[in-house]
């Protein structure tokens, strides 16, 4: 890389930057001082002058109780930019923030992105990272990310297979000398867990819930395999569909963990689908050091059990299942030189001809 004296002088301003840009929650990870950005990724926005309001924490707390004037969204779907716009805003407020507002910051950026999007839409991460005034951006697959977060031996000749169970996508790959030999993508996870929630109270009690209610009873409640836990109750609390009037109504964790098991089922379904495309060498690797589950779905109860028997393999939880994509864009930046083959191919900034 040649040497730049406007770059070099604008890096004494800024902190190298790792960002895991998620449907759910983004997390920002800076070079020297861990996570320092943990928020949800919502933005309020007034729709007459398209002013933003609020973004993360304090937009999600919106979500379901704005005024007409005033729209709360979620500027990713599935795990890739809906609004590019949107994003460009959130980005660079969270960059802005890590630099305690600095106009003269301009990072080093590495952000991760889902193993399955197009090209078009790795165009889209970049050009909106670049845009929210880093002056340098690169991709890493998601599934990557998270290996190298949760410390698996992603450089070494043997295989490591990873699940990031994230809010919009679920992410499987079997990772071996740095690059990823085999992976799937399905956009299904914990917001699609909600939505069955949702869905499960709508028809089984005529109760309208809304989005928070059914991410709470799901962390509260869910899970994926039968267990103690299963006359467990709690609450919903909604709107009655016929009357209009609010009502509650108690069911059982085991009823949750039916009213989930459909999206459980598509993530088994997925790992099983990714073993059989793994060569034999790799699968024996996997076999020795386990499955290793990472995202926020990786907390989902009693899921490693649910995997461990479907695939008849050990199963771990990462350690902060959260955290680990934003610590592995946190690693690649410290080692930068040395993990340069695990970032994603820039085929997408080639100008067009």
């Amino acid at each position: 890389m040649a040497f730049n004296p406007v770059s070099s002088f604008l890096g004494l301003f800024s902190h190298d930057v790792g960002i895991d840009l998620g449907t759910a929650n983004t997390l920002v990870m800076v070079k020297g001082r861990g996570i320092v950005i943990d928020e949800p990724s919502v933005v309020a926005i007034d729709r007459v002058t398209k002013k933003v309001l609020a973004i993360g924490a304090e937009a999600k707390r919106m979500v379901g109780r704005t005024p007409a004037n005033i729209v709360a969204v979620r500027p990713l779907k599935d795990g890739v930019i809906s609004d590019f716009h949107v994003t460009e805003r959130m980005l660079h407020y969270f960059i802005r923030a890590v630099h305690e507002r600095s106009f003269l910051a301009q990072p080093r950026v590495v952000i991760g992105i889902p193993s399955g999007v197009t090209e078009v839409e790795k165009r889209a991460v970049h050009d909106a990272a670049l845009n929210a005034g880093a002056r340098w951006a690169r991709l890493i697959e998601e599934p990557m990310a998270a290996a190298i977060g949760a410390g698996l031996p992603v450089a070494e000749p043997s295989g490591s297979l990873i699940v990031d169970i994230g809010g919009g996508t679920t992410e499987v790959a079997v990772i071996s000398l740095g690059g990823i030999v085999v992976s799937k993508s399905i956009r299904i996870g914990g917001d699609e867990m909600d939505q069955d929630i949702v869905a499960f109270a709508r028809r089984e009690y005529n109760l309208l819930l809304g989005e928070r209610t059914a991410e709470d009873i799901k962390i509260a409640v869910g899970s994926a395999y039968p267990g103690d836990h299963d006359e467990q109750r709690v609450t919903l609390r909604g709107r009655d569909l016929l009357t209009g009037l609010p009502r509650a109504v108690e069911v059982t964790a085991d009823q949750v963990r039916e009213a989930v098991e459909d999206s459980v089922q598509q993530i088994v379904d997925t790992i099983k689908d990714t073993i059989e495309e793994t060569p034999p060498e790799l699968v024996a690797d996997i076999m020795d050091q386990g499955i290793v589950l990472a995202g926020g779905g990786a907390l989902l109860q009693g899921l490693d059990r649910r995997v461990a028997e479907a695939t008849q393999m050990p199963v771990h939880v990462a350690e902060d299942p959260l955290t680990c994509v934003a610590r592995g864009t946190g690693k690649v930046l410290e080692e930068l030189d040395a993990m340069e083959r695990t970032l994603v191919a820039e085929t997408y900034a080639r100008p067009p001809r």
